[in-house]
């Protein structure tokens, strides 16, 4: 190599590594994938490689259509060619499998439904029936092993009057009041609902290695008003490491989360790390003298987008690791199949002799491993090509991963990777047996140039029976955030709707992540904005190839792109249909409904009520007498992250009252995260109505569901 690779060239080389995800071509054979095959699907989530590196445990989800819910269960794969997966536990809900120092025993949380505490179980290799090992009123986070095997830290909620409250009887509970009595402007949470602001995430242990056959009393090490989390053992096993925002109410200010220590048999917290801005993933070297971790790159700026870099903790001091760039760190690209429960992490891996660091880096829509080496910051890839690293671990010396990959046409399956060779071998196929009969062509990646000359990349996505010379319907798919990226993960919406016969533009504008920070800080106060016109370039560029016909064009998008759906129906007519999915109509009333608050001058640069003129002025709602876009609104009934009274139902109301075309579907139940990790048949009826909009007003056809009334 005659001159040193920028990051995210490095990320981007074409070549792909024996053994590596290829891009799975059209079958010559097969039916096209429809809204329903996610009913058949399994996802390989959190893997975790044995001490050495000869076995992988993983959690395998899959679907119960009779119950329409995830059920989750322990397997296991030996880490070469050819093995057979094994079935450790029966689920329904059993996950997050640990493994202890000497390999021999698998810890792992197992809960008896959906509303009951998960608690920690030890499997033996050796053979037997797991062993409850905690019995704490809220759920038991997973087991994070201390070095010598002896102990399990974990997190937890649990209070101390949990205990007293499950041994009162039926008739005192019904005494409980059920009234919310709310002091923070942060009360309620799209994932958790109402939050409680006396219980909060807490340090336990409990002893691994207790004789007995029942649950062994946990220790409580940390307690009071902040939560902890990121447990990470030092190397001697005397202290745990953790993270904490350890702020009364830290909407006020940039998160600020430092690492702290408590002692391993309980005392006083100790801060370890000060930075300004969040530190995630903290790991001691092997000497346990350096520190590396992720933080912001520019934690002073205000800014809608802050981008992560690696940094060290050496001397009392910290330096980058990572200098900017395009590449991002971690594995975040945008799709609807990443494993709806329990994917995994991506932690930072240290090599044996503390001279370099392993992470996932995510530039240009995809993600793989990168390799920096301590001294020079020089990085170098472990995988390549377009694909992306969705979760992985690594051995203690940090020479063999376990890692799950998925690409654009397919969903994430197990590989082992030796970090020496740089091979990677499958060591699972979860859906081989459906994909055999499916067709499911990869998109083509493309790059056009925006107004201004900023080249924008983008995947189309085409019919499996793509004929050249043919005109087809277009669906602008946008994605949210706004700070995201599409990419090269599986995006079984799009490639859904390809099958139906469309062709899918999914753009990434300025805004997105994976392009570095000034491109993903352009739109700040400027949103919507720029980042509209580069989407209708986009649409432009594929018209001016000659397969659209420009009178059959469809736009979507959810959360930030069912803003800019919203937005794009205000501003243009080009569209026959258009389908907006928990979405933001008033900036103002979501500033005062949504779950996290906007206190900081970050997207806008005063509140509503200081500034009521640019709120209403980047607000969908302000445009509605200019809709004349068929639209159809898609809401989940318990998503407090963009509240329908903010978005669908503003939208849907207004239309109606001017007698526009438009229809609200609304989703008992659900939240934000209905397309990702909703129910099961939600999902799938969420997309059938999704296509049924577009086939209607795009290629005629009688939809009688959705007739005005």
């Amino acid at each position: 190599m005659t001159r040193r690779l920028a990051l995210y060239e490095v990320l981007l080389a074409g070549v792909v590594l024996a053994g590596a995800v290829a891009t799975t071509s059209a079958q010559a054979q097969g039916r096209p994938i429809t809204e329903r095959d996610l009913l058949a699907f399994h996802w390989v989530a959190d893997p975790q490689i044995s001490p050495d590196g000869s076995l992988v445990a993983y959690t395998l989800v899959s679907v119960n259509d009779k119950d329409n819910r995830y059920e989750t269960s322990v397997w296991m794969v030996q880490a070469r060619a050819g093995a057979v997966p094994q079935r450790l536990t029966g689920g329904p809900r059993d996950a997050a499998p640990r493994w202890a120092p000497d390999g021999r025993t698998l810890a792992f949380t197992r809960a008896a439904d959906d509303t009951s505490a998960a608690q920690i179980y030890l499997l033996s290799l050796a053979g037997g029936e797991p062993r409850k090992l905690t019995d704490v009123a809220k759920s038991a986070g997973p087991a994070v092993w201390s070095p010598d095997g002896h102990t399990i830290a974990f997190t937890s909620s649990t209070l101390a009057h949990d205990t007293a409250a499950s041994m009162r009887d039926s008739a005192s509970k019904k005494l409980l009041s059920d009234v919310h009595v709310i002091t923070r402007a942060e009360y309620r949470s799209n994932d958790r609902g109402w939050l409680d602001p006396s219980r909060h995430d807490h340090i336990w242990r409990v002893d691994a290695t207790a004789a007995g056959e029942g649950p062994i009393a946990a220790q409580q090490l940390t307690s009071g008003d902040y939560d902890e989390g990121g447990l990470v053992w030092s190397r001697d096993g005397s202290t745990i490491m953790f993270a904490s925002d350890r702020v009364a109410e830290p909407y006020y200010e940039n998160p600020d989360a430092d690492v702290y220590t408590v002692p391993a048999g309980g005392g006083a917290i100790a801060k370890l790390i000060d930075i300004d801005g969040p530190i995630r993933g903290a790991v001691p070297s092997p000497d346990g003298q350096t520190y590396v971790f992720a933080g912001w790159i520019n934690p002073a700026r205000r800014q809608s987008y802050t981008q992560t870099g690696l940094f060290l903790y050496r001397h009392g001091a910290v330096e980058p690791l990572t200098h900017g760039g395009d590449a991002e760190v971690g594995s975040a690209l945008t799709g609807d199949q990443h494993p709806p429960r329990g994917g995994g992490a991506n932690p930072l891996v240290w090599s044996a002799d503390g001279r370099s660091v392993v992470s996932a880096m995510t530039a240009h829509g995809r993600s793989n491993l990168m390799r920096f080496d301590i001294a020079s910051g020089h990085a170098d890839s472990l995988t390549t090509g377009a694909h992306d690293v969705i979760a992985y671990t690594a051995t203690p010396d940090g020479t063999r991963f376990a890692v799950t990959i998925g690409d654009a046409a397919q969903i994430g399956d197990l590989y082992s990777l030796d970090a020496a060779s740089h091979t990677l071998i499958q060591l699972t196929h979860a859906n081989d047996s459906l994909w055999s009969s499916l067709r499911v062509p990869a998109p083509e990646r493309i790059t056009y140039r925006s107004f201004d000359g900023t080249p924008i990349e983008a995947w189309v996505y085409k019919p499996p029976d793509f004929e050249a010379g043919k005109r087809y319907p277009l669906i602008l798919n946008i994605h949210g955030g706004p700070h995201a990226a599409y990419g090269e993960t599986f995006f079984h919406e799009a490639a859904v709707m390809a099958a139906r016969g469309y062709v899918v533009l999914t753009p990434n504008p300025r805004g997105s992540t994976s392009y570095g920070e000034h491109f993903g800080n352009i739109i700040q106060y400027h949103y919507p904005g720029d980042d509209y016109r580069d989407l209708m370039i986009g649409v432009d560029t594929l018209i001016a190839r000659g397969y659209i016909d420009p009178q059959r064009m469809g736009v979507t998008g959810g959360s930030g792109g069912g803003l800019l759906t919203n937005w794009v129906v205000g501003h243009t007519h080009r569209f026959a249909a258009a389908v907006s999915m928990r979405s933001i109509a008033d900036w103002a009333a979501w500033w005062y409904s949504a779950d996290f608050t906007l206190f900081l001058p970050s997207w806008f640069r005063e509140p509503p009520f200081r500034d009521p003129a640019d709120y209403a002025r980047r607000s969908p709602i302000t445009y509605i007498e200019q809709v004349t876009t068929p639209l159809m609104l898609i809401e989940g009934e318990a998503d407090s992250r963009t509240p329908s009274g903010s978005g669908g139902m503003t939208m849907f109301r207004a239309l109606k009252a001017l007698h526009r075309p438009t229809v609200m579907v609304s989703f008992p139940g659900e939240t934000h995260e209905l397309s990702r990790s909703g129910k099961p048949r939600h999902r799938v009826e969420r997309l059938a109505h999704i296509l049924n909009w577009f086939d209607k007003y795009l290629q005629n056809k009688s939809v009688a569901q959705y007739d005005q009334q």
